[in-house]
């Protein structure tokens, strides 16, 4: 393969470095903008060529040095982080940069107004993890963490800095745990989620993936380590929903809690919840500030799953509409409901949200009423169907409000909603949900009245 030297102009959405050679774009992982590099050409495609780095000839002041052991720009290095190289808040500033460039080159579209970035302390976060398993006998014995950075094999991780610090002192017992165990080349993962317990107190629940039943033995080694690390632990044979604890001492619920709204929203440990519940808690409380919900007010939260953004609608307004595809999710929204005694303020709805239609929105807003404002919270597909139909409705929601993992669909949707619907983005910023890494959340609010002409001005 050929080394190359190269200027670095900026980041793609993956928080790889973007080059030029030859006229041709060249993706270098690990460089930042501004840098100077030597860099190998180890893939080649007809629009681009993919680089590693090989040297930083000149080093961009965004750079750091990266606080946890296991990581590196090299092959063999830990995959959890890939932007540990970077100071914090540069993270923050290259992601907006990212948000910001994604809404005008997929959008067409310049937020009038830049939000203040949600960030809290990057280290310690990440309150859901999976961890791969495996077996290796040259290494002696059992691996447990993430993947290496771009390859299938398990890093030999010995600690983890985002991991809060007492599911990191797991690593090492795991592995002698798992080592023990007679199906220990039968149990590809671990799901760790941490959440609150009985008292407010950390609560941490291990999901053991096992394909072959533990024997009594192998049960016996597990409820010691349970009982050892004041951890429950928890078994699952085939899918999520088979999940269930090793024995009634493992029970117990896990809780994601939202004060500012006096909300404890209840969660299994393979449910989907944010990783980060400090940033959570910011992120709901923003949100449900842009969309300012009045008094006498109908919401429809479209992606609502558990709950998070439904509940604490509901102590502002007259009336909230949750829809979501997943009818587990919903059971344990309504559940949350009566239990925060909000029923009589909530109503859930399973829909297909990825093949919304006219058709359902018009048999939405007879059976509940007119819709005042919209929450979307969409999965990494993003939410074109919603946003088709919204677009073509002329008397409907006044306000939008969009939490997105995915700047690109976030954009294309804020486009659909612009374009064609007559929609004013209003603002946009980033969320720190996932620090370390290049993962950009974000959230949008657009408000009906004004369209957008190409360079994003408000035409009205």
């Amino acid at each position: 393969m050929t080394a190359v030297e190269l200027q670095i102009d900026s980041l793609d959405l993956d928080g790889h470095g973007v080059a030029r050679n030859d006229g041709k774009v060249v993706f270098v992982a690990g460089a930042l903008p501004g840098e100077r590099v030597r860099a190998e050409i180890v893939g080649r495609k007809p629009k681009f060529d993919r680089a590693r780095l090989l040297d930083v000839l000149r080093a961009s002041p965004l750079r750091s040095r990266p606080q946890c052991p296991h990581f590196g720009l090299h092959a063999g290095a830990c995959g959890g982080c890939s932007m540990q190289h970077v100071e914090p808040r540069a993270q923050v500033a290259i992601k907006q940069r990212v948000l910001e460039d994604a809404l005008w080159h997929l959008g067409r579209l310049r937020p009038q107004r830049i939000l203040r970035p949600v960030e809290g302390s990057p280290w310690g976060y990440r309150h859901r993890a999976r961890l791969a398993v495996r077996y290796v006998a040259k290494k002696g014995g059992v691996l447990v963490g993430f993947h290496e950075r771009g390859s299938s094999y398990v890093a030999d991780m010995r600690e983890c800095h985002v991991l809060p610090p007492r599911a990191s002192r797991l690593l090492l017992p795991l592995r002698e745990l798992v080592g023990g165990l007679s199906l220990r080349q039968r149990l590809p993962q671990v799901e760790v989620a941490v959440g609150s317990g009985e008292g407010n107190v950390e609560r941490i629940v291990l999901v053991l993936r096992v394909l072959q039943p533990p024997t009594p033995e192998d049960l016996e080694r597990i409820e010691s380590f349970g009982s050892t690390h004041g951890v429950a632990v928890w078994l699952q044979p085939g899918g999520p929903h088979t999940a269930g604890p090793l024995s009634p001492e493992h029970q117990g619920e896990l809780t994601m809690n939202l004060p500012e709204f006096g909300l404890a929203l209840a969660f299994r440990p393979t449910d989907f919840t944010q990783v980060n519940h400090r940033i959570n808690e910011v992120l709901v409380r923003i949100a449900v500030r842009l969309l300012d919900p009045q008094p006498g007010e109908r919401v429809v939260d479209f992606f609502c799953g558990l709950g998070n953004f439904t509940l604490a609608l509901a102590r502002r307004c007259d009336a909230v509409l949750g829809i979501e595809g997943s009818d587990e999710l919903l059971r344990r929204a309504a559940a949350a409901a009566d239990r925060h005694r909000l029923a009589g303020r909530v109503r859930f709805a399973g829909r297909n949200l990825f093949e919304w239609t006219a058709a359902d929105w018009g048999e939405t807003t007879s059976s509940f009423g007119a819709v005042d404002r919209v929450l979307i919270d969409p999965p990494r597909e993003g939410a074109l169907a919603v946003a088709r139909v919204l677009a073509k409705e002329t008397g409907g929601p006044r306000r939008i409000v969009y939490v997105s993992c995915n700047p690109a669909t976030l954009a294309r949707d804020c486009a659909v909603l612009a374009h064609e619907g007559g929609w004013t983005l209003a603002a946009a910023g980033v969320v720190n949900m996932f620090p370390h890494t290049s993962h950009v959340e974000s959230i949008a609010m657009l408000e009906r009245g004004c369209g957008n002409d190409p360079a994003g001005a408000p035409a009205c």
